[in-house]
């Protein structure tokens, strides 16, 4: 990888602003010359151009793109360590996705990547008691991008949400940094129990395409859940569960599968 920033540092967002427009005068279509401009171009910072862009996607008639601009430019004044979340999700993405050839991919075209920084906005909204307003910019994520994250749950840096069709992230839910998820994710409750109900997702961990996961239950650092598990019930770090439901299969690992996105599981008769 020839990119001179990392996630495993805080990114200079300076430094990766000045990537993203580099990497857009890459571009010599002249369809895509006017987007370019309208997204890239006239911004003067990583966090203007961000704000910018998810005023235009999730306004509606009654909250139109310059309100919601505003807003988001509120909440990363009031919080810079939201636009250096973004930022190092960013990064992430073209780390982790092979199909991600550069920066100004994801940041103009990827609702994984877009849905979770309107997240972050509506996070901070809820913390700040404006939960109505927070509700509302999840409501318009949901029927947008269709993904479902409540503005409650709490997520880490670094995380990649790869195609991020039907992901559905519940109230009381806890993502750790360097986590990776694909589409069709679930990570819901049991029933109609209150308070804390829903799972925790501890570093590094894999959650395959599908994968449902129930209850107020931990899946360890490092684990991986193959594509279409039903697990309801904890999962030790560095183990790879798979079915329904979910049984751990070969022996544990070392390493952390967010990182590499090996989705491959070891023979299904090996159970442990």
């Amino acid at each position: 990888m020839d990119m001179s920033v990392t996630t495993t540092d805080t990114v200079a967002v300076d430094q990766l602003w000045d990537r993203l427009r580099n990497e857009a005068g890459a571009c010599h279509d002249p369809i895509m010359a006017s987007l370019i401009e309208l997204n890239l171009r006239v911004h003067r910072s990583f966090s203007s151009a961000l704000a910018a862009l998810l005023g235009r996607k999730l306004a509606d008639s009654a909250v139109p793109s310059r309100a919601l601009m505003e807003l988001v430019t509120e909440a990363h004044l009031a919080d810079p360590l939201i636009v250096e979340a973004a930022a190092v999700d960013l990064v992430a993405i073209k780390e982790r996705d092979p199909a991600c050839p550069d920066l100004t991919t994801p940041f103009l075209f990827f609702k994984g990547f877009q849905s979770l920084q309107a997240y972050r906005v509506a996070h901070w909204l809820w913390a700040n008691d404006r939960r109505h307003l927070a509700r509302h910019l999840q409501s318009r994520v949901s029927e947008a991008f269709g993904l479902d994250i409540h503005p409650a749950a709490k997520l880490g840096r670094r995380i990649l949400i790869d195609h991020g069709t039907g992901i559905v992230i519940g109230e009381t839910s806890v993502l750790e940094d360097d986590v990776s998820l694909l589409q069709g994710v679930t990570l819901g409750g049991t029933g109609k129990n209150e308070g804390d109900r829903h799972p925790k997702i501890r570093r590094g961990v894999l959650l395959g395409a599908g994968c449902k996961i129930l209850g107020n239950i931990e899946i360890g650092e490092g684990a991986k859940v193959g594509a279409g598990s039903i697990v309801l019930e904890a999962v030790p770090a560095y183990t790879t569960v798979v079915g329904n439901p979910a049984r751990r299969v070969g022996t544990k690992h070392s390493s952390m599968p967010a990182f590499t996105m090996d989705q491959t599981l070891p023979p299904l008769d090996y159970i442990i």
